[in-house]
């Protein structure tokens, strides 16, 4: 099908051969994921949206994509007005519009496969009050009218070594069902599939820059498991690392082994398993206790072994993105630069320490307007040169076997307005305000949002994402249940209590629409605090990503002397971690880079 005109049509033929007035196509897989396989990219291949978070419902006479406030800009540029209208989220829900849109008798489809329990209840309910209904499907009509679909990845399972896991897997089972043996539960299911790889010590390739495998896994109460994957993807390394606590069955029986479940009490998460998983569970006669999956919380908590990788990935990733701004800061006035020639440069200085494993996520590489897009993804065809007096935005990360990494720099290239400058500096007040933070134990990343916020707040500005979210061990550059946001911004259903070894990013932002943006990105770690006299367990972070800090984009005079000692304090750091792994010449330009604010 030649236009995502065609496709539409195909869609509404297809809906109407199957006497549904409607269907909603998420962007997500089986397993609830962020980021997904070329195979379940449906509302891509049905839109031309290529955004990471969105989701659309076809009716017979109208259509509407459902984005959040990343993404206003991008949806406008790549979905046409003509055939879909545009819907900002959270102000309003899939299920609102459905019950304000769908008509008596109604018949709306959907993929229990593709959606969780809750947001079934929510759209059954709002559907019901108009008389309407929502319908499960057992095939996705998508599939039906997609020629070239293409196949699951089979790509094999590796052993993620004990060296850069810290625990081995039969440990982290044995504690799983210490914790299960304390509710008496009988068994917990895993769907995420991080949860899988973290459990198991196994690592994948089934979607792009997330080392992780397409498989279930269900864990028992005696610190076994049953893992459900597709054997062709199995070889004798990893059946070996297995060993004979975990038994391998096809990835197609996992909904039959779910039918045995009979009087057993059975974890089921209600944010990472979807409502299939649910409802085969009901159908068999279990009780669920609807918690989340036991893998989640230790997988954010990082070991020892597991900080110190990602100390050691930081740098090496740090080396790498200071020897491509060295380039860009060399090779970007002369012009010829463009956004997808930069981005593929810095993958090479990435690709040059032979330990890159991939991409964490495709590079933001935006120049000038790209830059106001935050998570504007670059094209062939939508790639720009770098101009002068423009500003230039990267964010991008590496993944290695002993960490992933993801950091955002701002830089000017040539002089900045007094503008980008106030901006800028607000950005950076905010990120020093944030990565100085000492909090008590049990704080939430709610509570922290607004220190990043409050300089642009001074001057009626802000940005519409979240200010941190989570980050794994060669994992997903994206993990909960960990974050800072706010109710009120994208991304915000988690709200876990900060714990001591979890990993997030700090990263405010600033977006002028069709001129530039700002945001200024580091990991971090947090790490207990001693506090001379305190009573309370306190917490604060240790900053694991050193790049240098723009300067020409840095009004001094708004920065307090405390906030000037932390810049030139970051600024030695960098110098002190990431001069070691440069040659002479990018070495004697960081030491410039790095030189001390006047106070």
């Amino acid at each position: 099908m030649s236009t995502y005109e065609d496709r539409l049509k195909a869609l509404r033929e297809e809906l109407a051969s199957r006497k549904l007035t409607g269907f909603v196509v998420p962007l997500t897989d089986e397993h609830m994921s962020e980021y997904v396989g070329a195979y379940a990219q449906r509302l891509a291949w049905l839109t031309g949206f290529q955004g990471s978070a969105g989701s659309a419902v076809v009716m017979p006479e109208e259509a509407a994509i459902f984005t959040d406030g990343r993404y206003t800009i991008q949806v406008r540029e790549q979905v046409d007005g003509e055939h879909w209208e545009y819907v900002s989220v959270p102000g309003t829900s899939i299920a609102e519009w459905l019950g304000d849109h769908a008509d008596n008798g109604a018949r709306i489809g959907y993929d229990p496969w593709l959606h969780t329990r809750q947001w079934v209840q929510s759209a059954e309910k709002a559907l019901a009050e108009k008389g309407a209904e929502l319908v499960a499907v057992d095939t996705n009509p998508i599939d039906a009218i997609w020629p070239d679909k293409p196949m699951p990845s089979a790509a094999k399972l590796i052993v993620h070594e004990d060296r850069f896991a810290g625990k081995t897997s039969a440990e982290k089972r044995q504690d799983m069902a210490d914790a299960m043996a304390e509710k008496d539960v009988d068994a917990a299911v895993l769907a995420a599939l991080d949860s899988i790889a973290w459990t198991l010590n196994v690592r994948g390739a089934d979607v792009d820059h997330t080392p992780v495998a397409l498989a279930y896994a269900i864990v028992h109460k005696d610190a076994t498991a049953d893992l459900y994957v597709e054997p062709d993807k199995m070889d004798d390394d990893v059946l070996r690392h297995l060993g004979n606590g975990v038994r391998v069955h096809a990835r197609g029986a996992f909904k039959g082994a779910l039918a045995e479940f009979k009087g057993k009490k059975v974890i089921a998460d209600p944010e990472r398993a979807v409502s299939a998983i649910f409802q085969a569970l009901d159908d068999a006669g279990a009780t669920i206790v609807s918690e989340q999956e036991p893998a989640v919380l230790p997988k954010a908590i990082k070991n020892a072994v597991e900080l110190q990788g990602a100390r050691d990935s930081h740098e090496r990733d740090g080396a790498a993105l200071v020897h491509f701004l060295h380039w860009l800061s060399l090779e970007a006035p002369k012009g010829g630069v463009t956004e997808i020639s930069a981005a593929r440069r810095l993958q090479q200085f990435r690709e040059e320490s032979e330990l890159l494993r991939d991409l964490s996520f495709d590079a933001i590489s935006g120049a000038g307007p790209h830059a106001a897009i935050p998570h504007y993804r670059v094209t062939e065809e939508s790639s720009i040169p770098l101009e002068m007096d423009q500003i230039y935005l990267v964010d991008s990360g590496g993944q290695y076997p002993d960490g992933t990494t993801d950091v955002t720099r701002t830089v000017i290239i040539g002089t900045p307005t007094a503008e980008m400058r106030d901006r800028f500096t607000r950005v950076l007040k905010g990120h020093i305000a944030l990565a100085t933070a000492v909090f008590p134990k049990g704080t939430r990343g709610s509570q922290l949002d607004s220190f990043a916020r409050q300089y642009l707040w001074q001057a009626g500005l802000d940005y519409m994402h979240g200010t941190g979210h989570g980050v794994g061990s060669f994992l997903g550059v994206h993990e909960g249940p960990q974050r800072i946001s706010a109710a009120n911004y994208p991304g915000s259903g988690w709200d876990e209590p900060l714990h001591a070894g979890m990993i997030l990013s700090n990263e405010p932002g600033y977006y002028k629409a069709g001129e530039y943006g700002i945001r200024i990105e580091n990991l971090v770690a947090i790490e207990e605090r001693e506090i001379d006299g305190g009573e309370a367990v306190m917490l604060g972070f240790e900053t694991l990503t050193f790049a240098p800090i723009d300067h020409k984009l840095i009004d001094a005079s708004m920065l307090t002397p405390a906030e000037i000692d932390w810049v030139n304090g970051y600024h030695a750091d960098v110098v002190a971690k990431i001069g070691p792994h440069l040659d002479d010449a990018t070495a004697a330009w960081l030491g410039e880079v790095c030189a001390p604010l006047d106070g």
